[in-house]
């Protein structure tokens, strides 16, 4: 495997992804050029974005193929939700 390319293998999926690392950021500069900085507000404005009225509106069919898969999802919310109190 080339220098700076790690493998790795997601139990999910069973996909293997190519990952190049580099250790600086050199070559990406922080702001592209041409651009400023914009507020929160002026990127929701430009995005035409909308606040969330309610749970309801985030509420889709198909997010989960089985009731398994929400199953395990609820369990894992309800024990990320419990370690926080430990």
């Amino acid at each position: 495997m080339p220098a700076g390319v790690a493998c790795c293998r997601t139990s999910w999926s069973r996909v293997y992804a190519e990952v190049r690392m580099t250790a600086g950021r050199a070559e990406f500069p922080a702001q592209p050029p041409g651009h400023g900085v914009e507020s929160i507000d002026e990127q929701a404005r430009r995005k035409a974005v909308r606040p969330i009225q309610s749970a309801d509106d985030l509420a889709q069919d198909g997010i989960f193929d089985t009731d398994e898969e929400l199953d395990a999802f609820l369990a894992h919310v309800a024990e990320m939700r419990h370690a926080d109190l430990a």
